[in-house]
């Protein structure tokens, strides 16, 4: 409570032209930003201008900002937007919304079948407290296809709720839920094939009809 009371606190003195405020604002969540970009576009010097490009935003359009949510979830939907544009950029293609490059299964609601299933050989909070585990982590992320990897990040390593994940990305609460279960299903079974007991490794079962 007391964070986000100083928070509203420094947003509402930003407001009023306190640049020692917004000062603040960008020292607390820099970092938070540049993670973030940085596991979108996977470049450094893109997610530094990305980050560069979210607060000279929020400078922008400060007034802009109703606190109908917290100021960091503000951030992330306009640091969201700026690293899906350099995505584009690179593939030679318009900016559009998640939505419009939407798979078939988004609408389906089949769940995908994981081809690797065992128990994990130790604790999976102990595997996470690990270093090689977030290493293994931050790979698999870079494997998976964009849009699931950045509906992962924004509902479960940003924690924004599947309602305002739907919001920056333009999708449906429904496609956000879908792609968050795939993405979900894949990492675990890329840390599952790293650490799994293949004593008690279980033969993947496909139900064609």
């Amino acid at each position: 409570m007391a964070d986000h009371v100083a928070e509203t606190d420094l947003v509402r003195r930003a407001k009023a032209g306190e640049l020692a405020a917004f000062e603040e604002l960008v020292t607390r969540y820099e970092r938070r930003i540049y993670t973030l970009a940085r596991r979108i576009v996977q470049v450094p010097e893109d997610a530094e201008d990305v980050t560069q490009e979210t607060f000279l935003s929020a400078l922008e359009h400060l007034h802009d900002f109703r606190e109908e949510a917290s100021f960091h979830t503000w951030l992330t939907r306009i640091a969201t937007h700026a690293a899906l544009k350099i995505l584009r950029r690179r593939k030679g293609v318009p900016f559009v919304s998640l939505e419009q490059a939407t798979d078939p299964d988004d609408h389906s609601g089949a769940i995908p079948h994981p081809e690797f299933i065992a128990d994990w050989r130790e604790n999976p909070e102990r595997l996470l407290e690990k270093k090689e585990t977030r290493q293994l982590l931050e790979e698999a992320l870079s494997e998976l296809d964009e849009k699931y990897r950045v509906v992962f990040l924004l509902r479960d390593v940003e924690g924004l709720s599947v309602k305002e994940t739907a919001t920056v990305l333009g999708l449906t609460e429904s496609n956000v839920k879908v792609r968050l279960l795939r993405a979900r299903l894949q990492l675990r079974e890329r840390l599952t094939r790293a650490f799994g007991d293949e004593a008690t490794k279980v033969a993947a079962r496909h139900d064609h009809g």
